[in-house]
């Protein structure tokens, strides 16, 4: 029988994270994944340049059903200590917009850095659990390749995002196998898509992008880039406010923030009266989508011939079009899974289960989950680096 201090189930960025701190400490290491290779998240993340953090990481980009949790592990080690961790390891990487920052080269360095990292740890993939028992000492893990007893057992799944790379609830079950309660999850960081009406109305602006364009929902607001799909919107601000918006609620679109468009139309009603509306729109907005507007207002005539009513239903279009889709396109393209293992069962310093000494939940598992751009990343790496210290 194989005993070990920590198991880890789980090698991705938490769960890498997690056994490089507890190597440090002394203890030994088993980190088991279901994948054929470790980091797969990590591999296709920003278009293979891995956004491995954000230098404007704090509490306020990060969502749960309990707001203050996320603040220990982010103070405990923060993205500075990450930027540091791969300075060290010689890793060339540049700050893109709003702060993010990128690997100059591959993602792979990150990997090749956590492995390095976990130099002396166990590591197993193609590994499935195929069941977890509770010991006088610790657990007992049944797995393919095996079983293993362990004093600490550490959950590092992820959430079902990103199916097709192998991600599931199986944290979830775990943390409901030892009676923790998880809040139900849902597709985060994902496009959304439109009904039939919506779709007859945009069905000639599949790639058209507006940048920027500022998107709101229940109180969030994000100025960023935009796409129109062939089935609904995607783009940077449509993938941050879908984690704020619920089935059945509303978007507003400002597809011109930096224009007031009522403002602009009147003054273009004097300065080029017998122009056609849509060649107006075109000025401040993508030809195909301008045509769509000025089609869709029914106002699609020359300047001089609309008056203040018709112009401030235009407006309204550009500067505050309200959107209610018909959903999201799911796990198959979510960037992380909302909710999870509920923070009320956890340690905000350490993550260790109330209910059950010695069981760990880091990383997207857990109800905790950050806005687009390498938000995440420092969610896993601070989590897995506080329960390395303690597990």
């Amino acid at each position: 029988m194989n005993h070990y201090n920590v198991m880890i189930v789980g090698a991705g960025a938490a769960g890498l994270m997690c056994a490089a701190q507890a190597l440090k400490r002394g203890r030994t290491v088993l980190v088991a994944d279901h994948a054929k290779k470790i980091g797969e998240k990590i591999r296709i993340s920003g278009g293979g340049r891995c956004n491995f953090t954000n230098l404007n990481s704090s509490p306020l980009q990060f969502l749960s059903q309990n707001e203050h949790f996320c603040k220990s592990a982010l103070k405990q080690y923060t993205q500075y200590d990450f930027i540091a961790l791969v300075d060290r390891h010689g890793i060339k990487w540049h700050e893109k917009t709003l702060g993010q920052l990128f690997c100059d080269d591959s993602a792979q360095q990150i990997i090749t850095m956590l492995r390095h990292e976990c130099d002396g740890a166990k590591i197993q993939t193609e590994t499935e659990i195929l069941g977890i028992e509770k010991t006088e000492t610790g657990f007992h893990v049944r797995t393919t390749r095996g079983d293993a007893d362990c004093d600490s057992l550490v959950i590092a799944t992820g959430g079902p995002s990103i199916p097709k790379i192998g991600a599931s609830g199986f944290g979830y079950k775990v943390a409901a196998q030892f009676g923790l309660s998880v809040i139900e999850p849902r597709a985060g960081l994902v496009p959304l898509t439109f009904g039939a009406d919506l779709l007859e109305m945009t069905k000639n602006l599949s790639g058209v992008a507006v940048d920027p364009a500022v998107v709101q929902a229940n109180g969030a607001s994000f100025r960023e880039a935009l796409l129109f799909t062939h089935r609904g919107l995607s783009g940077p601000a449509i993938l941050q406010i879908s984690s704020y918006v619920l089935p059945g609620q509303n978007i507003t679109v400002n597809l011109a923030p930096d224009v007031d468009a009522l403002s602009f139309l009147k003054d273009a009603r004097i300065s080029a009266p017998r122009k056609i509306l849509h060649n107006i729109l075109s000025d401040i907005l993508p030809a195909r989508l301008a045509e769509m507007i000025a089609t869709y207002s029914g106002f699609d005539i020359v300047m001089a011939d609309l008056s203040d009513k018709k112009l401030q239903i235009v407006a309204a279009m550009i500067n505050a079009w309200t959107i209610r889709p018909q959903g999201n396109e799911g796990y198959r393209t979510a960037e992380v899974a909302l909710g999870g293992v509920d923070t009320n069962e956890l340690s905000s310093k350490t993550f260790e289960a109330r209910k059950m000494p010695g069981l760990y939940f880091i990383g997207e598992v857990v109800d905790v989950t950050g806005w687009l751009g390498g938000y995440n990343f420092q969610w896993a790496w601070s989590s897995g680096w506080c329960c390395g210290q303690a597990c």
